[in-house]
């Protein structure tokens, strides 16, 4: 039931216990354990259709688990429809941007503050007044303060990647799920990208998981890596402790030596 409070987990920020998802008779998640404390960096691994994105949607509530629970502070928010879980501290980014293109960089972020001060029904022509401050805040902490004013048509792609990023920090969340945040963009602009979010986390002591396919990315910046294939866990550790997994490297890169290399790019299965 939902507001249950688990005392054997309280102390992590979320915590998931046999978490899976099947669809008919495809299992896309089985039976998932692990848990992110509080100023986490946690990297979800592995190849393409292994379940990852599946994961996240039933944190966030896109989807309803088949198995198993999430909990959030203690508070079981299992099957919890998306905005209610959002409201309760979790902010998601995603692998293709969302934002308004015809509004100014600014007026995305007051949009979404908006929203979180509660404000969308009382929305009047002054609306772009509302929560400036707050707003030009949250542009300076992602560097994008000099760009304000700018239309969102016209901004580069790593650009709308660190507008995405301002607005999922509009309604101050525990935890940051981040959907492949670096796709698409060029290797320069994914570390910088990464960086700025570890420059946040420990900031804000915020939580974060997120998903990638660059292992530059992962090593460089994840405090812990899990790497699921096929849906199920089957590492939890280290990056060194990851980087070093025969069972990661077999079923990852195919037992390609590659995985224990210092520079290893972006790998797709």
């Amino acid at each position: 039931m939902n507001g249950e409070v688990a005392t054997d987990i309280s102390n992590a920020v979320l915590a998931v216990q046999g978490l899976s998802k099947s669809f008919g008779g495809i299992h896309a998640v089985t039976d998932v354990h692990f848990q992110i404390a509080k100023g986490e960096l946690l990297a979800m691994i592995g190849p393409n259709g292994a379940g990852k994105t599946t994961c996240f949607n039933m944190l966030m509530g896109q989807l309803s688990p088949t198995n198993g629970s999430v909990f959030l502070m203690g508070e079981n928010i299992t099957g919890m429809k998306p905005r209610k879980v959002w409201r309760k501290g979790v902010g998601r980014t995603f692998q293709i941007t969302g934002t308004y293109q015809s509004m100014t960089v600014i007026e995305n972020i007051q949009m979404a503050l908006i929203s979180h001060h509660r404000k969308l029904y009382s929305i009047r022509p002054y609306a772009t007044r509302l929560y400036r401050e707050e707003a030009m805040s949250l542009l300076e902490l992602v560097g994008m303060a000099e760009q304000a004013e700018r239309a969102c048509a016209i901004l580069a792609y790593g650009d709308l990647k660190r507008l995405e990023l301002a607005i999922a920090l509009c309604h101050q969340p525990q935890l940051l799920l981040m959907d492949e945040p670096t796709a698409g963009m060029a290797p320069r602009e994914r570390i910088a990208l990464m960086q700025l979010t570890a420059d946040i986390v420990q900031e804000k002591n915020l939580s974060v998981l997120f998903t990638e396919h660059d292992m530059d990315v992962v090593f460089a910046h994840a405090h812990r890596v899990m790497v699921l294939n096929r849906g199920q866990l089957i590492a939890n550790g280290s990056v060194e402790q990851i980087r070093h997994d025969a069972t990661v490297r077999e079923v990852y890169l195919g037992g390609g030596s590659v995985f224990a290399d210092e520079t290893v790019g972006d790998v797709r299965a």
